[in-house]
């Protein structure tokens, strides 16, 4: 149980109650895990702590972002070497993290994020990654398979590079896009691609779709400033 001490699970939740317990039965064998509750009203940390886990709460709901910056902040100050991290919906599996190990452990990328296929999702989905993945790819110049997926593993040097100051679920986008402008490598591991998963979404398509745009526009500016400072 828990045996890569090096590797830390962060599993950010908002009233998963019901679903988190089926993917941190599973993370728990191999890694120390930690949930951070993000305000969440139901049974969320109860049921993370009795599988064993570590659990941060927030006292109010403050977004995915912010969960995962209050994790990544953890780690680094608890000396891990890597995070993964996991949505506690069921959209990920978590019998599939050893692929992010082993690229992790064969020096693959700093960023190492799982690939779906995209052919498989209904098709709004199908659609909005479609075209943001081509967007982002378009701005940085490097290929970005899929932009949105969170089920991914980042070194300590990413992490430590990072400007954790986005909340919402445009933040995981600018993560690959501060990779790429810092130049540390980003690896790709196919991962299945499940959304049989009943929940509401909180994809907010007008807001959240501005917000995109918003950080593939600075991406892009500060592609073009680190090209300039270099020369190039």
């Amino acid at each position: 149980m828990q045996t890569n001490k090096e590797i830390l699970a962060l599993v950010p939740a908002w009233n998963e109650a019901e679903r988190i317990g089926a993917v941190l039965e599973v993370l728990v064998r191999d890694f120390p895990v930690l949930v951070v509750d993000d305000g969440s009203t139901d049974e969320t940390a109860f049921v993370a702590r009795q599988i064993g886990c570590a659990v941060i709460e927030h006292s109010e709901n403050q977004g995915k972002g912010v969960a995962l910056s209050t994790g990544f902040n953890y780690a680094l100050d608890q000396g891990y070497e890597a995070v993964l991290t996991i949505d506690a919906d069921g959209q990920h599996d978590p019998h599939e993290a050893s692929k992010f190990v082993q690229a992790f452990r064969q020096g693959e990328g700093d960023l190492i994020i799982g690939r779906r296929d995209f052919s498989k999702m209904p098709f709004i989905r199908r659609l909005g990654n479609s075209i943001g993945s081509w967007l982002l790819s378009r701005v940085l110049h490097v290929r970005i398979y899929d932009n949105q997926s969170g089920y991914r593993l980042h070194t300590r040097k990413l992490l430590k590079a990072l400007d954790l100051n986005r909340p919402g679920f445009e933040f995981e986008v600018d993560v690959v896009a501060q990779a790429v402008v810092k130049d540390l490598p980003v690896a790709w591991v196919d991962i299945r691609t499940i959304y049989s998963v009943d929940k509401k979404s909180y994809f907010h398509p007008v807001k959240d779709s501005l917000l995109f745009l918003e950080m593939v526009w600075q991406a892009r500016r500060s592609y073009e400033r680190l090209r300039a400072q270099n020369g190039l």
